[in-house]
Formats: structure tokens, sequence, C-alpha cells
């Protein structure tokens, strides 16, 4: 079976699920793209164009227990912290421009031929291929842990891998030896 009809069939199987989880109809839903350990869907992939607009966010986190654990990261001020060890550590910031440059590749290879041209036609492509994670356009700057974690759990990411820490035993281990 071609992964666009297993693709279909996992969309089909698990709209209700992820409608109820998001508390309204999932626009642009294309595929559960993690599942969390009891086999529930964790991240769903979207779109990368949603009623003929660009939408760069291309993974979205649906987990509820993910996502309050991570709202309380974000509420205990943990973005910020992370943000001031990336404007002095240049060998994450180089990690987080990589791991931006993966993503786009990654996003890049499901675009439709059609959503593709339309999205030319448009003058659009930009909107894609100049944003990485989360649809950011800053590559050196984190705005949503959320974004983040629902990319890392497809592709491991540098941030992703704080929130790693930050989860199991709140103490990241920060890359200061790759300080530049």
């Amino acid at each position: 079976m071609m992964e666009v009809e297993k693709s279909d069939e996992r969309v089909t199987r698990w709209r209700e699920f992820v409608a109820e989880r998001l508390g309204r109809e999932p626009r642009g839903f294309r595929d559960v793209a993690a599942f969390n350990s009891e086999g529930l869907p964790a991240a769903i992939r979207v779109s990368s164009l949603v009623d003929g607009k660009p939408f760069p966010t291309l993974y979205w986190l649906i987990d509820a227990e993910l996502s309050l654990k991570i709202d309380r990261l974000e509420a205990a001020g943990w973005i910020a912290r992370v943000q001031s060890e990336v404007a002095t550590n240049g060998g994450f910031r180089l990690r987080m421009q990589q791991d931006h440059a993966a993503h786009i590749a990654l996003r890049e290879s499901f675009l439709t031929y059609e959503e593709r041209d339309a999205l030319a036609s448009q003058g659009m492509l930009s909107a894609l291929s100049e944003r990485g994670i989360g649809g950011i356009s800053e590559p050196d700057r984190i705005r949503c842990f959320h974004t983040w974690y629902a990319a890392h759990l497809v592709a491991p990411n540098c941030v992703g891998e704080i929130v790693d820490q930050l989860l199991a035993d709140g103490t990241p281990r920060l890359l200061l030896n790759e300080s530049a």
C-alpha cells in the first residue's frame, strides 16, 4: 500500500479523535505524525496550503498531557531561559539553524505539485521556504515549545531535546561546551 493511502486511512480513522482534541474540525489534516505510548495520536501533520493560503506549521501537538506539561514549562519561563542560552551559545544557534533547514526540506517533500503550483502562482512559496519549525522566520528564536516538540516527535531537534530533559527531570543540560 502506498504511503498516501496509509495517510488517508489514518486521517479517516483518527479524524474524530483529532477534532475532539483540537475542539474543532481539523483543517488541512494530512496524517498522524506521531503516536504516544498508549498508541493514540500525539502529533498530526498539516498541509502547507490550507484554505488557499500558506500554512507553515507542519506538525501540531495534540497530546493533551504533553501539551499541559509544555504549557507549564512555558509558564515557568523556560522559553526565556533557553532563549538566553541561544543568545550566548553559537553551537546551539547553529544546531537550531540546521534543524530549521531540515524541517524546511521535510515540509517541501510533502508539498504536492498542485500545492506548489498554487503557492507559486500567488507568489507565496517563500512563506514556506523562509520559515522553519512552527512557521518561524527567525532561525535563532524560540517562540513556542509546542511546535518545536511536535516536530521533535517526528524528527528530533535541539529544542525538543531540551524539552525532553525538562519533562524528565527539570534540569536541561544545555550545550555550554559548544559555545562560540
